[in-house]
């Protein structure tokens, strides 16, 4: 009899130890938290110890009933405290470009949010239009050129097929179809030392056109009692040497420093203006890899009301309808058009129509214009500083 018990035993292991693993391995694939990654394996192991209780009869009846119910209780009230948790932070504003429907800004779209000039273009194409592509806070802009000098048609804003002339890949995803000569001229930030290396090793030069400046904002939750940081401060918090609100005048809570991927315009303008300074790891959320398993990603900015984040001007005031969010003052300067314009805000820059090689044809054209009184007038009705 003590043999069946034990071999009983092994397969009941054996069994619990492979559904645990399958049951985890299922939460991660299918995205699920972490918390629940290890609450299988718990289960799994608390299943076990029953399962073991009642075959060898350890404890009273009474005891064995108590010491079974009592961890399932506790593993009820874990899940109660974590989905309250989650439901909690879902409940708080993201601000990030994920939530922007640039479709609505598409250039012939009936009710188009993309501006358009008071009298007809001097540029009028017909045939040969230069393929534009770009960042998302941007893309207001360049479909207001298509708007003025394309032919009426339909231009979706997401990349459908390749032939696609207006489309809209994020800064990042520009970059790689220009130099994969998808694109003929992106509207973006200053590219990152790594987007230059790409073209390189591609034999390209990026050749970058400046049509227009634009604020690069920090922000904060709107609760937060801080109202501006220096350069310094900056600095000093982007690579977690300050890490308590108190520190510049806030509350007594710990700094929540978002940051943005790797290759995004921001995330080049952030890395910019540190210098020298190394930035600090930032918060990363859990992801699903599509082969199984689990990748890290930067998280996007949660507002929380110890947060701290980034972007620029035009995004973080139209194209995201976040009244809960401040923008900060650096160096006793607000970030307003005026201040931009004057070059009194410190953190003003650039953004650029860049092709790979000089311009050429129907490209040239275009840049050419954009930079005329007609392209710069849409650069400053769209909300942004002309150059």
């Amino acid at each position: 009899m003590k043999a069946v018990k034990v071999i009983l035993c092994i397969l009941l292991a054996a069994g619990v130890g492979f559904g645990g693993l399958i049951a985890a391995a299922s939460v991660a694939l299918t995205g699920g938290a972490k918390f629940y990654q290890w609450l299988a394996f718990i289960i799994a192991l608390l299943l076990l110890f029953i399962a073991l209780c009642w075959i060898w009869k350890w404890f009273s009846v009474k005891t064995r009933v108590i010491a079974n119910a009592a961890p399932i209780a506790a593993i009820l009230l874990c899940v109660a405290v974590f989905e309250i948790g989650a439901a909690y932070h879902d409940r708080i504003d993201t601000v990030g470009d994920q939530g922007v429907d640039l479709t609505l800004y598409e250039p012939f779209r009936e009710n188009t949010k993309a501006v358009s000039l008071d009298k007809a273009s001097t540029l009028r194409f017909e045939s040969g239009l230069p393929r534009l592509d770009g960042a998302t806070a941007l893309y207001p802009l360049y479909s207001a050129f298509a708007r003025a000098a394309y032919p009426e048609g339909d231009y979706p804003a997401y990349v459908q097929k390749e032939e696609d002339y207006v489309v809209c890949a994020n800064t990042a995803g520009a970059y790689r179809r220009l130099i994969d000569g998808e694109a003929d001229v992106i509207f973006v930030a200053a590219p990152s030392e790594e987007q230059r290396q790409m073209a390189a090793d591609n034999g390209l030069e990026l050749v970058l056109t400046p049509i227009g400046r634009e604020a690069f904002v920090f922000f904060v939750n709107s609760k937060n009692p801080v109202d501006g940081l220096t350069t310094e401060e900056i600095k000093k918090i982007y690579s977690g040497e300050i890490t308590n609100w108190r520190s510049v005048g806030g509350k007594n809570r710990a700094v929540r420093a978002f940051q943005r991927p790797e290759g995004s315009g921001s995330q080049t303008m952030l890395i910019r203006i540190m210098e020298d300074t190394a930035l600090m790891v930032p918060p990363k959320r859990d992801v699903p890899a599509a082969m199984g398993g689990i990748i890290h990603e930067v998280s996007a900015y949660k507002n929380y009301d110890n947060a701290v984040g980034y972007s620029f001007l035009y995004f973080a005031t139209e194209m995201v309808d976040s009244r809960k969010i401040k923008l900060l003052a650096i160096n006793g300067t607000a970030p307003t058009r005026e201040a931009v314009a004057s070059g009194a805000y410190p953190y003003a820059a650039e953004f650029y129509a860049v092709t790979a090689g000089e311009p050429e044809g129907n490209t040239k054209q275009l840049i050419d214009w954009i930079l005329s009184p007609q392209g710069q007038t849409l650069v400053e009705k769209t909300g942004y500083t002309p150059y």
